[in-house]
């Protein structure tokens, strides 16, 4: 007769082993769930996903279910390393693989990718098409550029020039643009695009900031659309830096922002009155850019941001005498060409400001971002 207690105490150890000590599928610390039909430890928001996949995988808390001995044996011949070398055996470097923050549906298909379609297993290669064929054409419904208002418009991607282009009408044979993939940047921004499934696509025009906003019904689809444009980005990044090591290129591939908000901005001489402005501050590129909303198309300006041997700093607060606004918690940021002054909202929305900026200047300086301020200086003149 199986013992609760004892099949407990087993599963609680084996889940501190430093193989399953994080989820299997995101790397979210400390899993409560796992897998009996995979052998899998797996977090409570992954669990959702695998409990939507009775036939592939059954779920059960491992501390508040009863566990059968003979479920308990299956586990220990498998857990986390054992399963992931077989179901991520061949995962494109390209790919991306999902974390904790990410959001629901990138995390949701590649549970389904992994051991619904078994894309990585190396049986077969067709699976992965969709991505890897350095071709990619669908329907997106993308935001039209002066209103709320989606539209269904033409992609195609090719590897061959390295573009991203879309088209008006599906049986156009001229683009509306032409996007290389030198700047191009793609993150998914469900709760900014108002959709499950929002992508935001970026890159630049002039050397000013253009957004696309799109996405699919299909949530296989805009993943797969997502990491096509991964796919061409990576190779790219390859052609152009043929000497770098692939570990190297794979962070460049597409970033995510460390921050995004809304804060007020004032002008250089600090009695213009504040506006409000949506802000995104990346690291990559040591850019912060700004917008007149969240779903803007076309970036309004740009503060490049060095570190503290270059003249940059921040603090708290904004100067004595300074005009005020609606918004009462500053922040001042520092240049060698002017002082930037900003209000939040909230205090916590200036404590996560100011560690973003922080974060920014603490990095040191690589050989492309000397060439960003020198553009971006080049602009303003």
């Amino acid at each position: 007769m199986a013992s609760p207690e004892r099949n407990k105490k087993i599963l609680l150890e084996m889940v501190k082993q430093p193989s399953n000590d994080h989820c299997a599928d995101c790397g979210a610390p400390e899993p409560d769930w796992a897998s009996y039909k995979l052998g899998v430890f797996v977090c409570v928001n992954c669990s959702g996903t695998h409990r939507d996949l009775p036939a592939i995988s059954r779920i059960k808390s491992i501390r508040l279910d009863f566990w059968d001995d003979s479920l308990v044996e299956f586990m220990k011949t498998r857990g986390n390393a054992a399963a992931n070398a077989f179901y991520e055996k061949c995962v494109p470097l390209f790919y991306y693989r999902p974390q904790e923050k990410d959001c629901v549906v990138l995390k949701d298909q590649w549970i389904r990718a992994k051991y619904e379609r078994r894309e990585f297993t190396g049986e077969s290669n067709s699976l992965q098409q969709g991505y890897s064929s350095g071709l990619y054409e669908g329907i997106l419904w993308k935001k039209g550029k002066d209103n709320k208002q989606f539209l269904k418009r033409r992609f195609l991607l090719s590897e061959t020039d390295f573009t991203l282009r879309y088209f008006t009408k599906e049986d156009s044979k001229k683009p509306k643009a032409v996007i290389s993939m030198k700047d191009l940047n793609a993150v998914f921004q469900p709760e900014k695009i108002g959709h499950a499934h929002g992508l935001q696509i970026s890159y630049l025009e002039e050397e000013r900031t253009r957004n696309l906003f799109v996405y699919h019904d299909n949530s296989q689809e805009i993943v797969s659309c997502f990491n096509a444009i991964r796919a061409t980005r990576f190779a790219y990044l390859k052609k152009v830096n043929p000497n770098a090591r692939d570990s190297d290129l794979v962070p460049l591939i597409t970033r995510s922002s460390i921050k995004e908000g809304y804060m007020e901005k004032t002008g250089p001489t600090q009695w213009e009155p504040f506006k409000k402005r949506w802000f995104i501050l990346n690291l990559t590129d040591r850019k912060l850019s700004y917008f007149k909303s969240s779903l803007d198309a076309l970036e309004l300006g740009a503060v490049f941001i060095g570190t503290e041997g270059h003249g940059y700093s921040v603090r708290e607060g904004q100067p004595k005498g300074s005009r005020s606004g609606r918004w009462r918690f500053g922040v001042t940021l520092e240049t060698p060409d002017r002082q930037f002054v900003f209000l939040c909202d909230q205090e916590q929305d200036q404590r996560e400001w100011i560690e973003a900026f922080k974060l920014v200047i603490s990095q040191p300086m690589l050989p492309q971002h000397y060439n960003t301020e020198a553009n971006m200086r080049r602009m303003k003149k």
